[in-house]
């Protein structure tokens, strides 16, 4: 029999070993040991995920960081924009809703012709109480004109000038209007006062004043047209041994937000001072 060489054993003894490999693998002796060499590689495998995509971060976040910042900065200012349309918007509305009545009142007050005019300015003495307006002389505004809104009586123009005009307020101290009140049909005389409040002095004891009467122009004095609406009494006050009762009223007219006003200009106001006997 021929001797086998050291190279031929050898490779005889690696097939017998891959040949028992495979026997046993099919077996299933191998079956335990490939799991916990799965499960190994696998923890292998996410431990160096997981570093990967760390150090990826890592290097991409200060990029990220100076995108988003520029990002934020982008989005804030698409919203400042945005806001600021919305404000612009919401202007033109009221703007647009405060026209319309102007429009609507003078269509229902035939009576009297109007101009139009923005209110462009107020007097910055916390004492006196104007208002000053973009139409005058130029436009035949006259002093003595009244002025209103929709809501009601506003004032008087005060003084004017070719392209503007002062209008003094029912509130201001020196302002006194001749008015009527309607649920109790009589005359009272409207006052202001430095704090704007309005107060109805001259009111005889026996007329019964209550809360929530209209306050109306009564057209004496030739200072204002009659049936202007100027307020509603907020409350009385009456003492018996007092000549008249007083009231406090509340102007329909709101003068913190006035924008736009109404001259009455076919009104000539009648100087009748010089036919009231004086004291």
């Amino acid at each position: 029999m021929k001797r086998l060489t050291p190279r031929s054993l050898q490779t005889f003894i690696i097939v017998l070993i891959a040949i028992g490999l495979v026997l046993m693998a099919l077996g299933g002796y191998f079956n335990a040991a490939a799991r916990q060499v799965g499960r190994a590689v696998v923890g292998a495998q996410a431990w160096l995920s997981q570093r990967y995509l760390a150090l990826v971060d890592f290097l991409t976040v200060p990029r990220d960081l100076v995108s988003l910042r520029r990002e934020n900065a982008e989005l804030r200012a698409e919203v400042a924009r945005l806001q600021g349309q919305i404000v612009q918007l919401q202007q033109q509305v009221t703007e647009t809703e405060i026209l319309a009545a102007l429009v609507n009142f003078a269509r229902t007050n035939p009576e009297s012709d109007y101009q139009m005019a923005n209110v462009i300015g107020r007097d910055p003495s916390p004492f006196l109480h104007y208002i000053i307006i973009d139409v005058g002389s130029s436009k035949g505004i006259r002093p003595g004109m009244p002025v209103v809104t929709e809501q009601g009586l506003v004032g008087r123009v005060e003084a004017v000038a070719p392209e503007a005009a002062r209008v003094r307020l029912i509130t201001d101290p020196a302002s006194q209007v001749n008015v009527r009140l309607q649920g109790a049909e009589t005359e009272a005389l409207l006052i202001g006062s430095i704090t704007g409040e309005l107060s109805l002095e001259m009111i005889p004891q026996d007329v019964n004043v209550q809360s929530g009467d209209l306050v109306l122009t009564s057209g004496l004095g030739g200072g204002y047209p009659p049936n202007l609406l100027v307020g509603q009494v907020l409350t009385v006050r009456k003492f018996d041994y007092e000549l008249f009762q007083q009231a406090v009223i509340q102007p329909t007219v709101d003068f913190s937000r006035l924008y736009y006003v109404l001259v009455i200009t076919n009104f000539r106001p009648v100087d009748i001072s010089p036919l009231v006997p004086t004291p």
